[in-house]
């Protein structure tokens, strides 16, 4: 039996933020000095020269225990550096919760939601924590060791930038100099502080400046930079710093997908701006001039549009937070239904609840009335308000001013503003609240420029040279000419989605689809007139089709939106701008647009990020609801991953499994379920995309029943093989491609349940035939063949599959076991079906044969001898038609 590990008993237990950088190591350094007999936990670090630095050579100067190795019972005392915020002491979680804890808190940041209270705090203004530290040390006449006094420099010179930053006090220069004195060694620090930039960072910096937009907001250059990277990046708050320096930028958003997390770093050089302020709405926190986040479950495109949201501040005012709010806050907790949430806001006259996890006593966001009765409408009001609210979670304090509260409610469309004071909500502030205080104070209100110009922050790039490269003379000159006409009506026009999709992967472009900024069916039929065209026009939806006389067509549809009565149902369409018509799409990747008016004739737009998402080959939804709208773009995400071998986005991916676990499919139409499949299936091997609707449970929709297993998956292998194979023939025959993978499908499943599923998916008559009749017929023939007692001849054969179509017959040949038999069914396919006699009724009755019935028999006669190799020429089968008539009496 194994001896118990001795835990160790400290008093005192000094620890930092989780990924601490050297500030945070410097002070714990620093504060072990100053609490004797304490105990260091190291809350690690994701940086590489943090690591190795402390394994290797300045270890022994820490009093270091690992958690697991303490006695929590006998701490009293806990101290705190460089942080306050709970969510980042995760080595402490256990420590914090018990009662008689003394807390001492040492830090330089901003008070933020979700800090921990200390029963000693001193939080200073300062460049770094480790300057209020040593600060003490120098005031108690405590000396460090010079390795010592090294580590807590290099503290202050990496948060102050090597004293280069705004924040950067007089006492950080002072203390520096305080540890020169003891012994601080200049050359190790510039070592770790001065970080050259690594060759394989240089192509992040690249990405970074390469997707760089530049949005005036207020009057304030804001840059933002959206990328994304399938592994982590070593030290990105560096390449951040160098790009700000490199380009000499006011203020600059690093917006990063990496590891399935977004991780946003800014950096800010002004004071009109509070960085640390606006990310704390995204779960982050830091300085005015320097802060970062880290965002889960959300997409990049969300992230960029809630970020811009956000940077709406300009003067401030003054402070009457206190003056407008209403109190006590009504609040529900997140666990509670949509529907229960409704009857309260009844109950209160309300139009907006808080969200307050009551648990972690903190605010998790607010749902509106107006989002309720969306849930009744789509039969969600059943779940929980967490699942819907918005959980941007924003709030003030008591102290704050009409301009952040007017950027917040008006800039922002937050429909209501707590007032939060050291984790208490004091009361909310509502949109009527503050409109009523601007009318009193006759302020007029102004709508940002970001809202007035919809075109103002997308992305864009000319793509001229694309279009010349990979299009053929009909389609550059079709689309100049498109571009003309429009820009003599004044419309707008762009090709759009797919075409620009395919275009910029260089695949084989299938259809044009163009948007016009004004009236699609007028544009329509103005260019179908000067062309010599003819269309069809669906005018409750803005759309036309252009067709040429060569049949050619071109789809046009009005610039619209659209909104959904419900989930699953056809939506309703308005008129509307090119950017709201690319935002009701299904993925980002389909929502580039290229410009076809002659004056900016391939500039292509981006609003959502579709490019890096190209690039990245990952497929992303650009709402949150969009699945639960419209639950076929599950279908869709999944064929485009197949198709373009691309992955599913982490958040896209949680979306669809929430949507199916709500079961967002039961008011779908069979039909579309069915024209989904189908495409899915006419793909040129669409087994990723079955393992992928398996492995969402996808299969279930069609019936709670349908199970598919690994015997499943080999045929399809079987019928992905016989498919190409057929492929290569050549033959130009056209089949229902889908219907052998679907036969597949359902070849273990019972009578029943093959009714119900064509029942679910209201499959045609025709189609059901295929499904149902036709191949049980072909799975009953297959059995004959393989379980013949006698070889079979080449006329049995032919008889035996003359009337099957080409789809059962290359589902019998993927069926079958027997090598043999599927070669037998791959000869007559290939060289058997098409054989005919060449002689017909005439030449029978040349050799005296009377009209009759009989030619059937005698024509099929011959057929027979001709499969079996015994007829070559027409000769022979006159010869052969006329012994058989003698033999059986049928002539003299």
């Amino acid at each position: 039996m194994s001896k118990k590990k001795k835990l160790i008993k400290p008093r005192t237990i000094i620890t930092s933020h989780v990924n601490a950088d050297f500030d945070a190591i410097a002070s714990m350094l620093a504060a072990q000095k100053l609490y004797h007999d304490s105990v260091i936990i190291f809350p690690g670090s994701q940086e590489k020269n943090l690591r190795d630095f402390f394994i290797s050579s300045t270890s022994y100067l820490f009093n270091m225990a690992d958690p697991g190795s303490i006695d929590f019972s006998s701490v009293s005392r806990l101290v705190l550096v460089d942080t306050r915020q709970k969510s980042r002491l995760t080595q402490v979680y256990e420590l914090l919760e018990k009662n008689n804890l003394k807390i001492d808190i040492y830090d330089h940041h901003p008070s933020m939601k979700g800090d921990v209270t200390g029963s000693f705090e001193m939080i200073r203004q300062t460049g770094a924590t480790t300057t209020i530290l040593t600060t003490l040390l120098q005031k108690k006449k405590i000396t460090p060791s010079p390795e010592e006094a090294t580590i807590m420099a290099l503290g202050i010179y990496e948060d102050t930038g090597s004293f280069t930053y705004s924040s950067t006090t007089k006492e950080d220069l002072e203390q520096a100099a305080f540890l020169l004195s003891c012994g601080a060694n200049l050359n190790t620090i510039v070592n770790f502080v001065v970080k050259e930039i690594k060759s394989e960072q240089v192509t992040w910096l690249n990405e970074l400046l390469n997707e760089m937009t530049l949005h005036k907001i207020n009057g304030v250059d804001i840059h933002i930079s959206v990328i994304s990277s399938p592994t982590y990046i070593m030290d990105l708050a560096t390449i951040v710093q160098k790009i700000v320096r490199m380009e000499n930028l006011d203020i600059f958003f690093a917006v990063v997908l990496m590891d399935n997390k977004i991780n946003i770093i800014a950096r800010n050089r002004i004071p009109e701006v509070d960085v640390g302020k606006i990310l704390s709405g995204f779960g982050g926190g830091g300085h005015s001039y320097a802060a970062s986040a880290k965002v889960d479950n959300q997409t990049l495109a969300q992230v960029e549009m809630k970020l811009i949201e956000r940077l709406q501040k300009e003067v401030k005012s003054i402070q009457i937070a206190n003056l407008l709010m209403a109190s006590p806050a009504i609040t529900i907790e997140p666990h509670i239904t949509c529907k229960i949430a409704g009857n309260l806001m009844t109950r209160y006259n309300i139009n907006s609840l808080l969200v307050v996890d009551k648990n972690k006593n903190s605010y998790e966001g607010y749902i509106t009335r107006q989002i309720i009765e969306k849930t009744v409408h789509h039969n969600l009001s059943h779940l929980p308000v967490t699942e819907y609210m918005n959980s941007e979670a924003r709030y003030i304090s008591s102290h704050a001013d009409v301009s952040q509260i007017e950027n917040i409610i008006i800039e922002e469309k937050h429909r209501i503003l707590p007032v939060i004071d050291n984790g208490w909500i004091k009361g909310v502030i509502t949109r009527t609240d503050l409109l009523n205080y601007l009318v009193q104070h006759n302020k007029t209100i102004k709508r940002n420029d970001t809202e007035l110009g919809v075109k103002k922050n997308a992305k864009k790039r000319r793509i001229e040279n694309i279009l010349y490269q990979r299009l053929d003379n009909r389609i550059k000159k079709l689309l100049q000419r498109i571009g003309q006409i429009g820009n003599e009506l004044g419309f707008s026009l762009f090709v759009v989605g797919g075409f620009v999709r395919d275009l910029l992967l260089n695949r084989q472009i299938e259809d044009i689809d163009i948007v016009v900024e004004g009236d699609g069916i007028e544009f329509a039929k103005v260019y179908a007139q000067k062309e010599g065209c003819r269309i069809n026009t669906h005018r409750k939806f803005g759309t036309a089709v252009i067709i040429f006389p060569d049949n050619f067509k071109i789809d046009v549809a009005s610039a619209r939106l659209e909104y959904y009565t419900m989930p699953a149902a056809l939506p309703i369409v308005e008129k509307s701008s090119i950017k709201l018509d690319l935002a009701r799409r299904d993925f980002t990747i389909n929502t580039l647009a290229i410009n076809l008016n002659p004056d900016n004739f391939g500039t292509m737009i981006d609003y959502f990020g579709a490019t890096r998402d190209l690039k990245d080959k990952t497929i992303r939804i650009i709402h949150n609801l969009s699945f639960v709208e419209d639950p076929t773009r599950i279908f869709r995400a999944i064929k485009f991953s197949n198709r373009f071998g691309f992955k599913i986005g982490k958040v896209t991916s949680n979306l669809i499994k929430n949507a199916i676990r709500i079961d967002c499919f039961k008011n779908l139409s069979g039909l579309r379920v069915l024209s989904e499949l189908k495409q899915i299936f006419e793909e040129d091997n669409p087994i990723p995309a079955i393992r992928t609707m398996e492995a969402y449970g996808l299969e279930k929709v069609l019936h709670k029943n349908l199970t598919i297993i690994p015997n499943t998956y080999q045929l399809f292998e079987s019928v992905n093989k016989i498919l190409s194979w057929h492929d290569l023939l050549y033959v130009n025959e056209q089949y229902p491609r889908w219907s052998v993978y679907f036969m597949a499908l359902l070849n273990r499943c019972s009578f029943k349940v093959c009714e119900q599923i064509c029942n679910r998916l209201k499959v045609p008559i025709k189609e059901r035939s295929i499904l149902f009749d036709m191949r049980y017929k072909a799975e009953k023939q297959l059995y004959i063949l393989e379980n013949s007692s006698s070889p079979f001849s080449n006329q049995n054969l032919y008889w035996a599959l003359i009337n099957f179509k080409t789809e059962y017959i290359l589902y019998m040949m993927a069926l079958a076991k027997d090598e043999e038999i599927k070669k037998a069914i791959s000869n007559f396919y290939t060289h058997q079906r098409n054989i005919k006699p060449y002689i017909k009724g005439r030449d029978l009755l040349k050799i005296g044969i009377p009209p009759s019935p009989i030619f059937s028999t005698i024509l099929n006669q011959v057929l027979n001898a001709k499969l079996d190799g015994q007829l070559k020429t027409k000769k022979e089968e006159i010869n052969f038609a006329k012994e058989y008539a003698k033999k059986n009496n049928f002539i003299d």
